[in-house]
């Protein structure tokens, strides 16, 4: 039996004073079309890198933030899926929490080294908006208002709560 390649990555549940969640804004080329995505920063981690240090270098690289402590692992999401990442089987997301003042994002990447990456924008959003959004971009994960609400309601996990697509 072959082994499944997964793409291992980082990202970052940024809240502010408000409890707003900041989102990239991936518009990612299909065959059939452009798949708009709003997820947490964050990227892959790198061979010899550990979960933090990946999570540092992506922070600064996306959004311009400069982690003082460790953030608390709060979500793992597992997806077997050959569609979702290319030249992968999948992807494997360990989700940190991070609280912070409010800031507009500007990280270290270019406008055309995020375009490379397939970021647009970044954005600050209500977790409301994201319920009540009723247009044809997705959310990752797809069911984020719930485990969004848990964890503004709640605060972090003893241990990182597994989530679906």
């Amino acid at each position: 039996m072959s082994s499944v390649n997964l793409r291992h990555a980082v990202r970052a549940i940024i809240l502010d004073q408000d409890d707003r969640i900041l989102l990239c804004r991936f518009a990612i080329p299909k065959p059939d079309g452009t798949i708009i995505v709003w997820a947490a920063p964050g990227g892959g981690v790198e061979t010899g890198e550990t979960l933090l240090a990946a999570l540092r270098r992506e922070l600064a690289e996306e959004v311009g933030l400069t982690l003082d402590a460790d953030p608390p692992h709060v979500w793992h999401q597992e997806v077997i899926d050959p569609g979702h990442a290319a030249g992968y089987d999948g992807v494997i997301n360990d989700y940190f929490l991070i609280r912070t003042a409010f800031f507009t994002p500007r990280g270290a990447l270019s406008d055309h080294e995020l375009a490379a990456e397939n970021i647009t924008t970044l954005q600050w959003w209500r977790p409301q908006d994201i319920t009540g959004y009723d247009g044809t971009d997705l959310f990752s994960p797809r069911d984020l208002t719930g485990p969004l609400a848990t964890l503004i309601s709640s605060g972090p996990p003893e241990r990182p709560i597994p989530l679906g697509l």
